[in-house]
């Protein structure tokens, strides 16, 4: 199963394993699954982090590096999923949960998120 983590979950995932359910930290941590990262996630955290959030007082370059020795797959932003945002309904403002859900819709991959607002947009999202 290819699995797409929300930035969140993302963080949560890497910093504090223990906000997820055990069953979500198993299928991340299970070698049959392929577990994608997206380079758009990179880009909210550094803008965010930049921005003072302090959900996102973390170093972009500690969390690529954390993800990628955690042996997560790095997913680049392909045109097919920057255009796809632009037929998605308007369920969330969000851009980066836009492009992060069209990523997982293009792939296809299912979409691990917190975010409730979510899964209007997909079969493919699973709340955690």
């Amino acid at each position: 199963m290819r699995v797409l983590l929300d930035t969140h979950i993302l963080l949560w995932a890497l910093i504090d394993p223990d906000r997820l359910s055990v069953e979500v930290r198993q299928a991340i941590e299970s070698p049959a699954n392929e577990v994608l990262f997206s380079s758009a996630s990179l880009w909210e955290i550094a803008i965010k982090t930049g921005l003072g959030r302090e959900d996102f007082a973390v170093e972009p370059t500690e969390i690529l590096s954390a993800a990628l020795e955690s042996g997560f797959v790095e997913l680049p932003i392909h045109s097919a999923a920057a255009v796809k945002v632009a037929s998605l309904p308007p369920h969330h403002r969000d851009p980066f949960d836009r492009l992060l859900i069209a990523q997982a819709m293009s792939e296809p991959a299912i979409f691990y998120t917190a975010d409730t607002k979510l899964p209007a947009y997909s079969e493919l999202v699973r709340l955690v």
